[in-house]
């Protein structure tokens, strides 16, 4: 497992500048999008995501709402398989957290789930990979 954690900026650019500079990172150039930034290590992915990504359409409509006024971010958590992103969903109720969107393939291509623990913080699962037979829906 490997954990990704986003923060949400009005300036990606100076986030990354600065982070870069202040920890001694290297951008993780891959990710790089027009709304989002981030730096990595073998172990970490910190990402950097512009407001304007909060409208998604890949996004629930309930967290779109709330979005703009909310602040902080959330830990997305890469797991290995799409397998292990639905298990892990199927049990978070169980253990006093919500699921708030099941598992659903990105425009980018991830296979996700969208949660909250007891206390309401959203988390994300996440597998970079598809499982067999689903594609990743149409940006457009």
């Amino acid at each position: 497992m490997k954990l990704l954690f986003n923060l949400r900026c009005r300036d990606i650019e100076a986030q990354l500048a600065f982070y870069r500079a202040l920890l001694d990172l290297p951008e993780a150039a891959y990710t790089r999008s027009p709304s989002f930034r981030s730096v990595h290590t073998p172990d970490f992915l910190f990402g950097f995501e512009a407001a304007a990504r909060r409208a998604s359409p890949d996004r629930p409509a309930a967290a779109r709402r709330t979005a703009a006024t909310r602040a902080g971010g959330y830990p997305i958590f890469l797991l290995d398989t799409p397998a292990e992103v639905d298990a892990v969903a199927a049990r978070v109720e169980v253990l006093g957290g919500q699921l708030l969107r099941a598992p659903f393939a990105t425009a980018y291509g991830q296979w996700q789930a969208l949660l909250a623990d007891p206390e309401h913080n959203r988390l994300r699962l996440a597998c970079e990979d598809l499982p067999p037979g689903i594609s990743a829906p149409s940006s457009a």
